[in-house]
């Protein structure tokens, strides 16, 4: 059962013919099969699939090859969800790290498209497919017993209310409360996580930087003097938990879920937030109902290891010590003496010995290579070294997958 010891967090740097080929769709006007994106793409997906297995990586995944950015499509396949071009700056929380990095000040709109509830969320599996599409790819290039072991990387249930205003992530008069929104939302998630398991899909993990923004004091301090918010940032943080834990509460016992921590790795390797996890530590790995936490600790930005004492024994943490914004290749011996500490802290909370803890504990880079589909500082080698790097400590500290 996953999580494996040497882990990593989903997207890997695209090929240049795929980036062309989307580039053709978005530019020149041509359909995927006239840009041979289907070609290209499982191709792509193919030859990363073995670059994973060659590097000795279990949770194999596409790359995110399918995808532009790392939310990919799951959220406009829904039945109600409707996507805004260039929604007005007074829709969004302007203390929210993305909404700070990414609105456009002078002509006060976000960028791009940014999806709200238009009406009513429905789960409608003619139109869900995307993620299908994805772990059915990935299947093609992966032995049938060795199916459970793919990862699924999928967007968090509260990615597109966190940055909107109260009562902003709906149109009005389509849900009366967010209690009603989340229900819905729950609902969905749940019908899509069914739908996977039907095919074959037995480890998710979901991205989550608006978790690690709870950890931000900015955000946080933004939060408490918005006069427009309603509940305190607290029962925020409980209302994601609650919505996290009725999205995952109907799947079968021998479906991994996990959730990472994103602290954001937009174009160039920029982050959008800082700030220790001792804030929401105890709370969030004692309530919220998954097996695994990918935290990132590449730089102090996450603070120490120290929240790691609130972990309970029924729960892993995979340490993210490899950085995918610097090309620098960090000292092996300094990843495992910092994996080394990270394990005392989990001993010490769960009352553990340390050959006990490190079984709850496992390595990977701290954020996939290419969260969005270019614009990356590192090269194909460089990511290489990163992942066979990961794989060699895991072989040095723990002697096995």
């Amino acid at each position: 059962m996953p999580p494996f010891r040497a882990e990593h967090m989903g997207s890997l740097l695209r090929p240049q013919n795929l980036l062309s080929a989307r580039e053709a769709i978005r530019d020149k006007g041509l359909s995927p099969e006239e840009a041979n994106l289907p070609a290209i793409e499982k191709e792509a997906v193919g030859e990363v699939v073995a670059l994973q297995r060659e590097l000795g990586f279990k949770a194999v995944n596409s790359g995110e090859f399918n995808r532009t950015r790392f939310w990919g499509l799951m959220w406009d396949e829904f039945d109600g969800s409707v996507a805004l071009q260039e929604a007005e700056a007074s829709m969004f929380r302007l203390y929210h790290p993305d909404v700070v990095s990414l609105i456009e000040k002078d002509r006060k709109v976000m960028p791009g498209d940014s999806v709200i509830a238009g009406s009513k969320l429905r789960h409608d599996r003619e139109k869900s497919q995307s993620n299908l599409h994805e772990l059915k790819l990935v299947q093609q290039f992966t032995p049938k017993e060795e199916w459970g072991n793919i990862k699924l990387t999928m967007i968090t249930p509260a990615w597109f209310h966190m940055r909107y205003k109260q009562g902003k992530a709906y149109a009005e008069g389509v849900y009366e409360s967010d209690e009603e929104y989340f229900a819905d939302v729950a609902r969905v998630y749940q019908e899509e996580l069914k739908m996977l398991y039907e095919a074959g899909l037995r480890n998710v993990q979901f991205d989550d930087p608006g978790l690690a923004y709870f950890c931000s004091e900015e955000f946080r301090t933004g939060y408490a003097s918005d006069p427009e918010n309603t509940v305190s940032i607290d029962s925020l943080l409980d209302s994601y938990i609650h919505l996290y834990n009725t999205s995952l509460s109907l799947l079968p016992a021998d479906f991994h879920t996990g959730v990472h921590l994103c602290r954001g790795n937009f174009i160039g390797g920029r982050h959008f937030a800082s700030g220790a996890y001792d804030v929401i530590a105890q709370k969030l790995f004692t309530s919220l109902n998954v097996n695994t936490f990918y935290l990132e600790y590449d730089t102090s930005r996450a603070g120490g290891f120290e929240p790691l004492q609130y972990l309970p024994k029924n729960k892993n943490v995979v340490l993210g010590v490899v950085s995918t914004k610097l090309r620098e290749l960090e000292s092996k011996e300094e990843v495992k003496r910092r994996v080394e500490e990270a394990v005392s802290w989990v001993a010490k909370g769960s009352e553990e010995s340390r050959q006990e803890a490190l079984k709850r504990v496992a390595v990977s880079p701290q954020c996939g290579f290419s969260t969005h589909e270019s614009g990356y500082p590192l090269s194909e080698e460089d990511q290489r070294k990163k992942l066979r790097l990961v794989r060699e400590v895991a072989d040095e500290i723990w002697g096995e997958a």
